[in-house]
């Protein structure tokens, strides 16, 4: 192993990371065991007039604060729409020893403000390091709505963003130093620009860059309206970028109204394949490279929607928001947000995956409810509520994380503030919850722990929405090896 400082951030090989090798430098690193997770926490459209914050959450049981927040970190700005987070380094750039995972990178999705967070100082009370404030990236890049970002290997940050400043869909990508935090520019180049923009992942190896397109900022600012699907302002395409020269060359069509949102490539940088999941097709297409060297789809799992009677459409889509790849590449897990389930799948076979662990933890088809189930091509019978330490939850499954050994699957079950809202109003009234999930990594199973549970309808301001969860090692949702 080599010496802490001498082999940068992260682990050599997602194997390595899963193990828990002590072949790495990171501050926080212990091992694959988590102590505290980060979730940024959301005011916007709960009525509730206070700024998004990050919390830090207990997850050790050996801690007297297990299940806890224990340090919010508020923002000093209303409205941003905290969602998706990123780290300024990770394991692509393990082996620089200059480099060093200490800070978390918040874009506000609604705002197009970038918050830098430091959490290597402190890294049970994050502290804010920068703000890059919006007209930055408008005037240098003429982007807006900053999603997804990932580290590189050469230092700077990537973010995908997903329209203009007026609020139009535009698929492009900003850079950020990743010493000084500045805007450099777009990433992307040439005259060819996806329509829509979303998540993506990258794979040097593969010359290529892979992302995904959700909708319209200033259509989903609100909520969904089926009527937009099919005037174009959701997406439904991979698309395909030259990652050395930064162009697009190719989009491959997954099928008017699919909206693809999480991409995920195996971890095995060797690895020329992945899957997206789809949200409103409810779909799981595994993407690979031809013989031909382009990239093409297949439809490899699809959760079948159910005929209802009392909601929003005659028919109800499980809608596939979160979906995660376990570092040995050897399980699939994703979330159906309105159906209420989380599923596992062994992709021993990518071609073909094996349902083998579900478990229901809320959703909109429970017993009792507004809703009723009457042609359902899985399910015997509508699920039971779902109640833990004498809590009813609201919502269902949202974001997923999973622990580095893959025992643990952890689950929040915020999607967006306007779309929460819309389908799942008493979540604004109650507050999100963050879940964790035991699993059998040998035969494959999927069992909810009793023992943990937060609840952020309790925190000191008031019920709030709980997004996506980090952890300060890294995870297997942001660390890419190249």
């Amino acid at each position: 192993s080599a010496k802490c400082g001498a082999c940068g951030p992260g682990y050599a090989t997602p194997l390595d990371a899963m193990k828990g090798n002590l072949g790495f430098c990171d501050f926080a690193s212990k091992g694959p065991r988590e102590e505290i997770v980060y979730l940024p926490c959301i005011y916007r459209n709960t009525g509730i007039e206070k700024p998004d914050y990050l919390a830090t959450v207990d997850v050790d049981p050996k801690s007297p604060q297990y299940c806890q927040v224990i340090h919010r970190l508020p923002m000093p700005n209303l409205k941003d729409e905290l969602h998706h987070t990123g780290w300024n380094a990770c394991s692509s750039c393990f082996g620089d020893a200059t480099k060093r995972r200490n800070c978390l990178i918040l874009p506000g999705l609604i705002s197009s403000r970038i918050y830098v967070v430091d959490v290597g100082t402190d890294m049970r009370a994050p502290r804010i390091r920068k703000i890059v404030e919006p007209v930055e990236l408008f005037w240098k890049s003429n982007v807006a709505h900053p999603h997804t970002s990932h580290c590189l290997a050469s230092g700077d940050i990537l973010i995908s963003c997903l329209g203009d400043p007026a609020g139009n869909g535009k698929g492009s990508f900003i850079l950020l130093d990743g010493e000084t935090f500045e805007v450099k520019g777009n990433w992307e180049k040439g005259k060819k620009i996806p329509p829509l923009g979303y998540d993506f992942w990258y794979q040097p190896r593969h010359n290529v860059l892979l992302s995904t397109e959700w909708g319209t900022p200033k259509v989903f600012a609100s909520g969904f309206n089926p009527d937009d699907v099919a005037r174009g302002h959701y997406g439904h395409h991979i698309n395909v970028w030259d990652w050395t020269t930064h162009s697009l060359v190719q989009s491959i069509d997954l099928g008017k109204g699919s909206i693809p949102l999480e991409i995920r490539f195996l971890h095995n940088p060797d690895a020329a394949e992945g899957f997206v999941g789809c949200a409103l097709s409810s779909v799981v297409h595994r993407f690979y490279k031809t013989e031909k060297g382009d990239w093409a789809a297949e439809k490899v799992i699809e959760v079948p929607n159910k005929k209802v009677e009392g909601w929003l459409l005659p028919e109800m889509p499980g809608l596939i928001t979160d979906i995660l790849i376990s570092l040995d590449d050897r399980f699939l897990y994703f979330s159906n947000w309105l159906h209420g389930d989380i599923r596992q799948y062994d992709i021993s076979d990518t071609r073909k995956p094996r349902l083998v662990g579900q478990v229901f933890v809320g959703g909109s088809l429970t017993k009792g409810g507004a809703v009723t189930v009457v042609d359902d091509k899985e399910l015997q019978e509508q699920p039971e509520p779902f109640v833990i330490q004498g809590k009813k939850v609201s919502g269902g499954p949202q974001m997923l994380q999973l622990s580095l050994d893959g025992k643990r699957l952890y689950v929040s079950n915020s999607l967006y503030s306007g779309w929460d809202m819309q389908f799942y109003p008493d979540l604004l009234k109650e507050g999100s919850v963050m879940l964790q999930i035991d699993v059998d990594i040998e035969k494959g199973g999927l069992k909810v722990n009793q023992n943990f549970l937060v609840d952020f309808g309790k925190e000191p301001d008031g019920p709030v929405l709980a997004h996506e969860i980090r952890y300060p090692g890294g995870d297997c949702s942001s660390d890419i090896w190249i």
